[in-house]
């Protein structure tokens, strides 16, 4: 048995897209998944499962929210193994200034880190820094100039329909309910 957490794009922010957590978990447990937990109110989902592929998982989950919430949310699964890696080879740079932003941000498929950062396209080395791992893409910038960023602009392009975005402290905190 594996486990998964499935990140859900765009709920409830702003009043949108507003889906009660204990309903989400009992959705996951009625799909047959075991041992689920949800975190914080942004939809976070850890569970396990016997199934290994990620893109049925998904189209499950997607086609649940839909039927129990009338909502189309993107979703992206990732493995606790695929966290765990992506977390132990994150930039030296990322999560260590307390006066910068640090984001995980998590490419819903079938897009890939490539596409997503040709697309935002070449950090502004004096404003931010941006790395990859995997699926997920590390960013960090000071607060004091997060305005003047490429990647704080990423909500005006295309590409930030593919992506999920998390803070650092919520892609760590995920990692340690995993048990990893």
């Amino acid at each position: 048995m594996q486990k998964y957490i499935a990140l859900l794009r765009g709920i409830n922010v702003g009043g949108k897209n507003k889906i009660s957590m204990p309903e989400l978990k009992k959705m996951f447990e009625d799909c047959g998944y075991g041992d689920v937990i949800t975190y914080i109110n942004s939809g976070n989902v850890i569970f396990t499962c016997y199934n290994e592929d990620k893109e049925e998982i998904k189209k499950v989950c997607e086609s649940a929210i839909s039927d129990c919430f009338s909502l189309n949310i993107a979703v992206t699964i990732i493995s606790a193994k695929e966290l765990s890696a992506a977390l132990n080879n994150a930039p030296a740079w990322w999560d260590h200034d307390q006066q910068s932003k640090h984001n995980a941000i998590f490419i819903i498929p079938p897009a890939t880190a490539t596409e997503i950062i040709n697309e935002v396209g070449i950090a502004k080395e004096e404003y931010e820094q941006v790395g990859y791992y995997g699926q997920v893409i590390f960013w960090s910038a000071p607060i004091k100039t997060f305005s003047k960023t490429r990647w704080s602009k990423i909500v005006g392009k295309s590409a930030y329909n593919s992506v999920t975005i998390r803070n650092a402290n919520t892609a760590k905190k995920l990692l340690q309910l995993l048990g990893m």
